[in-house]
């Protein structure tokens, strides 16, 4: 079953799509917090986004913007905003499609799933972890955190994937070492200590403080 996004701070045209999409099988949510949109997005994982321009907080020419850095997603832009400009600012953010408001349901249907059928070879899940705004992308070994973007080490890299993939759970120093030994990264107690204080500084050079904290005597968890 494909999933769709709405990104509608109209509340009656974002219900409205979501039953007639629902209708169609789509499994369908629209957005109720519009401060974070991408946190929202990563958690449902959607095949397809349908997003308005003009949005509480900022517009969805910013959200396609930051979607874009993290997924293939499709997009289709649906606006009264609908003149000629804003369809090449749409299509030029990222855009796949545009639909201009007020429109028939049968109209966004067919456009959705030719879109869908068009477009989901990529068909995977988005190679990223989200976590209170910072966003690591397993695909780069990168870590993006308010629209700064950091490189990090193998290992590094390796060790927050392994703590966002157990959050609120303590990680033992053995646990780590083993998945890292298993990536053939050499690493002993010295080493781990070594790269989780690399790793802190880091996150501490964009704002991240007391992200990875250290239960004494067993390991390390992020909340």
């Amino acid at each position: 079953m494909y999933r769709i996004l709405i990104v509608e701070d109209d509340i009656v045209i974002a219900k409205s799509m979501k039953n007639c999409l629902c209708q169609w099988n789509y499994e369908t949510e629209y957005i109720v917090d519009f401060k974070d949109v991408i946190a929202e997005l990563v958690q449902f994982d959607p095949h397809l986004v349908l997003l308005d321009i003009s949005l509480p907080f900022f517009n969805g020419y910013h959200w396609c913007s930051q979607i874009r850095k993290i997924s293939k997603v499709p997009i289709i832009f649906i606006s009264s905003m609908s003149d000629n400009m804003n369809i090449i600012m749409a299509v030029n953010m990222g855009g796949d499609d545009f639909i201009a408001k007020p429109f028939d349901l049968n109209i966004l249907v067919a456009k959705v799933q030719a879109l869908l059928r068009r477009t989901y070879s990529f068909g995977g899940k988005m190679d990223v972890i989200e976590h209170k705004g910072v966003v690591l992308s397993l695909s780069n070994a990168t870590l993006e955190y308010k629209d700064t973007k950091v490189e990090l080490t193998k290992n590094e890299f390796k060790i927050l994937q392994i703590l966002l993939e157990n959050i609120g759970k303590v990680t033992s120093r053995d646990a780590i070492m083993t998945r890292l030994w298993e990536s053939d990264s050499y690493i002993d107690d010295n080493t781990l200590t070594v790269n989780v204080t690399r790793l802190r500084k880091k996150l501490s050079d964009i704002g991240i403080c007391d992200f990875v904290k250290t239960k004494k005597g067993i390991g390390y968890m992020v909340e």
